[in-house]
Order: structure tokens, then C-alpha cells, then sequence
């Protein structure tokens, strides 16, 4: 029996090699589908006991490493006018439609969202005497406005969880009135949320950041990343699935190193937050480590967890790359050169490895949005597998 099991996926995976390559020479009839158009009906091909779960990196939708990286405070509220108008210019409302569009095609039963973002203003301001964040006019809430454009494509998810990280608030440039700078508040404040098809049922959640987190002194900021966690069941199988976002490098060397201890511990301490799990776990997230040689990326997977990608029998994308997409989100060619999107999976006391249907969205041209952005600097990650990897019964009231 295990030989046939075997056999089947040798063959299985030969078969998709062959369908993603559409100039195959002994093919009776060859395709004009394109690559994409192949990987989307190879993905779609499982429909029984199979658990569909996504991670994805919204994009707050400007770069902020200007800011952090200013050597002069005074620099600041025009670096932050600059974010600002990146900001309103990748247009989250028409980016909102794109996602719950990838939404639609993949139907995950679960989603780790990362960089969902509250925006408010104030205007004049006072950031720049006072920095405690108190801006209350509203300009984006990304999580109400991604959910309305997953209710008007008819699709029914409810929020699981979610954890609030950072709150910033500061100074920006919004006119000249005598000569002298008007300053306005700009205030973002960050979450990583889950969201749960209505079909299954969750409980045991934990909403919590990181112990170790950035400080950045000159603005008197500790850059709060978290996680959430809880129990889902579907069907009838158990388990516990987990999202993130771990810190992210800057390109300074200096202080990518301080930056990469940091990511480490907030990985640690996830993993220790795990250790203890009887069930099995499916664990999603920006990972901002590369695979396969970053010292987070291997740290985690010698804890005993499986990159899903690495069981993928879609061999279309076998690089499998999740970013980066230009800031401004106008980049003609797709430019993704590194995988720090992750699905990982555990099962304590079973074998975890596991057959995998997994694809990158948000690379693809008809990704784009009628004004030619991108969902997103990040691809997202959904992976497909199949339910049996869920092993024994688990006393848990789910109801």
C-alpha cells in the first residue's frame, strides 16, 4: 500500500510537471493556456478534505524607512508629507478590490493578514510638541473597507482575531501659511488580523505582541509586532492556527544586525508559545527572512516545522518568490527575488509531511488593479492540503 501511495504521487507530480510546461514536446495537444492560467486549474483540481489557508501582506502602501532612517528630527514631517502622498496614491480602496478578488478565486477556509492599517489625520496638528498619538479623523480603516469588498463579491468571512502593534503618530508638512511650515498628524496604526470563513468554527484565541520588539529612539517609537492565535476546526478535524509578522530589515547593514537579533527572538518566543501544542499546527506570516538561507527561516524549520512550498506538487513557480513589487506599486515587469511569505506546518507525534497544492497570487498582470497597481508589494501564499495529515481527536468546545 505504501508503495502505491508512493507511485501515485510520483506519478501525480509528473503529470503537473508537464501540464505547467505548455511547449512540451510529446504532448498529443499542445495548450495555448498560459503558465498562470495551468497553476490556477492545477490548484483548483482538489475539492475533498482539503484545508485552504492564505497569508497576506496587505501593504500599508508607502515606505517608511525614510522616516526611520532620518538623521535629522527636523527632516521628518517632510519625509512624512512624502509617505503620505505614496500612501493616498497606492490607493488602498481600489487595492481592497484586488485582494478580495484573490480571495474569491482560492476560498480559504483561513487568513493571516499582515499591515492591516487604521489611518487618521489631524489637521493643524501637534505631533510636533507632543508626540502621544491622538488623531481621531478617520481616512482608511483598512480591515472595514477590505471587508466590504469581500461582502460585495458575495463572500462571507468574519474577523477571528486580530492584535493591535504600533500606534505612530507624526508630524507632516500639509501647507506654508506666512512663510512657516502648517503641520498636520499623520497616525497609523498597525494590526495583523485572521479572518475565518463562516463555515468554520474557531475558539482559544490569543491576541499578543512580542516581548522584544524595534526602538527607534530619535522618534521615541518600540515598533510592536505581534501574532494571533486560536483553535479552528473544520470538518471534523482540529487543529491550531497561528499568524504573524516579524520585523523587517532596513538595507542598513548596521542595523539589519541589531534588526536580525530581534526577528530571531520574536521567533523564539512564537516557537515557545507552540512548543507545548498537542494539535497540529498551521502556521502563516511575513516572515522577513529568506528562504532557504535565513537564520529565522532555518531556526523555525529546525523546530520541527514544514515549509509547505517544499511539498508543493504544482511545479509552475517552483521558486515560489513572495516580493517585492516596487513601493509605489507601478513596477511594469514582475521583480519578486526572495520567498519571506511562509505556511508552515507541525503535527506532533505524525509524519507532517503532506501533500501540498500551493501558489503565489498576486503576481500575475491580471492581478493588477483598472489603474495598474498591484495588490500589494507582497505576493500572498495559498496553500491547499489534504486533511488526513490531521490526525487523532482533540476535546475541545468548539461550540
Amino acid at each position: 500500500m505504501m508503495y502505491k501511495s508512493i507511485f501515485s504521487i510520483f506519478i501525480a507530480i509528473l503529470l503537473i510537471s508537464i501540464g505547467c510546461d505548455k511547449t512540451d514536446p510529446v504532448s498529443i495537444q499542445a495548450t495555448e493556456e498560459s503558465p498562470d492560467q495551468v497553476e490556477s486549474k492545477l490548484f483548483k483540481k482538489p475539492h475533498s478534505l482539503v484545508l485552504t489557508v492564505m497569508t497576506r501582506n496587505v501593504y500599508v502602501g508607502t515606505s517608511m524607512e525614510g522616516i526611520m532612517m532620518a538623521d535629522d528630527p527636523t527632516e521628518i514631517p517632510v519625509l512624512a508629507m512624502e509617505a503620505f502622498q505614496m500612501l493616498q496614491a497606492t490607493n488602498f480602496p481600489e487595492r481592497a478590490y484586488s485582494l478580495a478578488r484573490e480571495i474569491k478565486m482560492t476560498r480559504p477556509h483561513l487568513i493571516g493578514l499582515q499591515e492591516i492599517s487604521l489611518v487618521r489625520t489631524q489637521v493643524p496638528g501637534d505631533a510636533h510638541i507632543d508626540p502621544t498619538p491622538n488623531a481621531s479623523d478617520e481616512l482608511y480603516d483598512y480591515l472595514e473597507i477590505l471587508m466590504q469588498a469581500l461582502n460585495d463579491y458575495g463572500l462571507k468571512y468574519q474577523v477571528a482575531g486580530m492584535v493591535e502593534n504600533f500606534d505612530v503618530e507624526i508630524p507632516m508638512v500639509v501647507g506654508v501659511e506666512n512663510d512657516a511650515p502648517l503641520f498636520g498628524d499623520i497616525r497609523l496604526t498597525d494590526f495583523d488580523v485572521v479572518l475565518a470563513r463562516v463555515d468554520v468554527k474557531f475558539a482559544n484565541v490569543v491576541e499578543e505582541n512580542y516581548q522584544t520588539n524595534l526602538f527607534l529612539k530619535d522618534l521615541g517609537l518600540e515598533v510592536l509586532r505581534g501574532y494571533v492565535a486560536l483553535d479552528a476546526k473544520v470538518g471534523h478535524k482540529k487543529f491550531r492556527f497561528v499568524s504573524t509578522h516579524l520585523e523587517a530589515f532596513t538595507g542598513v547593514p548596521e542595523l539589519d544586525a541589531f534588526i536580525a537579533k530581534i526577528q530571531m527572538a520574536q521567533a523564539m518566543e512564537l516557537v515557545t508559545f507552540l512548543a507545548k501544542e498537542k494539535k497540529p499546527v498551521v502556521m502563516v506570516g511575513d516572515f522577513n527572512s529568506p528562504a532557504p538561507f535565513g537564520d529565522t527561516y532555518k531556526y523555525v524549520v529546525s523546530e520541527g516545522y514544514d515549509d509547505a512550498w517544499d511539498y508543493n506538487l504544482i511545479g509552475c513557480n517552483p521558486d515560489g518568490f513572495t516580493f517585492g513589487h516596487d513601493a509605489d506599486l507601478r513596477n511594469k515587469f514582475v521583480d519578486f527575488y526572495e520567498r519571506i511569505d511562509y505556511v508552515f506546518t507541525r503535527n506532533p507525534g505524525n509524519e507532517s509531511v503532506i501533500p501540498v497544492w500551493a501558489i503565489v497570487v498576486g503576481d500575475e498582470y491580471r492581478n493588477r488593479t483598472p489603474s495598474g497597481l498591484w495588490p500589494s508589494d507582497h505576493g500572498g501564499v495559498v496553500a491547499k492540503m489534504k486533511l488526513p495529515f490531521f490526525d487523532g481527536h482533540f476535546a475541545h468546545n468548539f461550540d
